[in-house]
């Protein structure tokens, strides 16, 4: 572990997943306006964004707090021992705030409503379906870089998004607390509310499935699971990779 409190972490946790919802929502309003109607523009802008804040927020955030920012994350690191149960049920809730933070933020930046319930429809099998492999991928990025490369997970955890934006036909939210905070922007990143609990259980079933292949495929894991997203502050020292 980083040996940073978990109050430390919390505040990791929530500020890092603003930044990204501050990101993902901006880009995609600046997208928009700019492209003058041409989605594959707005849907570039935004996927670039996301992508390069990635990198940089699981730079910064890593070394305190593990720079999870997913609730699916923070789960399947307890599942494994990386986290206590109780640590991954604080971190969500700490992403869920810091998600719902960034949307009010990228809000007020270009001039919105605080709040305004989307209702951009992403409904029906393809697209839950989509979720459950965009997490399932984005999982087995992390689990599979961070027992064998963890130094380079924040660059794949930026390019899979990057990627996954344009390969799923979700467009790849693989993030519980991101699909919560997103319902409640009705622009262009946003989802309708009621299409929110199929993203989660796609979202859900991914990580589950990525985790568990994982576990078998890259033996002992659970050994090095708290270095889910990047090596701890304490491990820069000694790194044997």
């Amino acid at each position: 572990m980083s040996g940073a409190s978990l109050a430390r972490r919390i505040v990791a946790e929530l500020t890092g997943t603003a930044l990204l919802l501050a990101t993902v929502v901006g880009s995609g309003i600046m997208g928009e306006h700019l492209a003058g109607g041409n989605v594959a523009i707005a849907l570039l802008a935004n996927t670039l964004a996301t992508g390069a804040a990635l990198v940089a927020l699981i730079l910064t955030f890593g070394p305190v707090s593990g720079a999870h920012f997913n609730p699916a994350v923070s789960f399947a690191d307890a599942s494994q021992g990386g986290l206590t149960w109780r640590e991954a049920l604080a971190y969500s809730g700490a992403q869920i705030a810091g998600a719902v933070g960034g949307v009010v933020a990228a809000h007020l930046m270009f001039g919105q409503a605080l709040f305004s319930l989307s209702r951009h429809m992403r409904a029906g099998f393809p697209q839950v379906f989509s979720e459950a492999i965009a997490t399932f991928g984005l999982l087995s990025v992390i689990w599979g870089c961070s027992r064998r490369r963890s130094a380079a997970v924040p660059f794949a955890v930026g390019a899979y998004i990057t990627a996954a934006y344009w390969f799923t036909a979700s467009t790849s939210f693989a993030n519980p607390a991101v699909t919560l905070a997103r319902a409640l922007s009705d622009t262009f990143a946003g989802i309708r509310p009621v299409d929110v609990p199929g993203f989660i259980l796609g979202q859900a079933v991914g990580a589950t499935g990525a985790t568990a292949l994982f576990r078998w495929l890259v033996p002992q894991l659970s050994e090095t699971a708290d270095r889910i997203v990047v090596p701890r502050k304490s491990e820069y020292a000694n790194r044997d990779y």
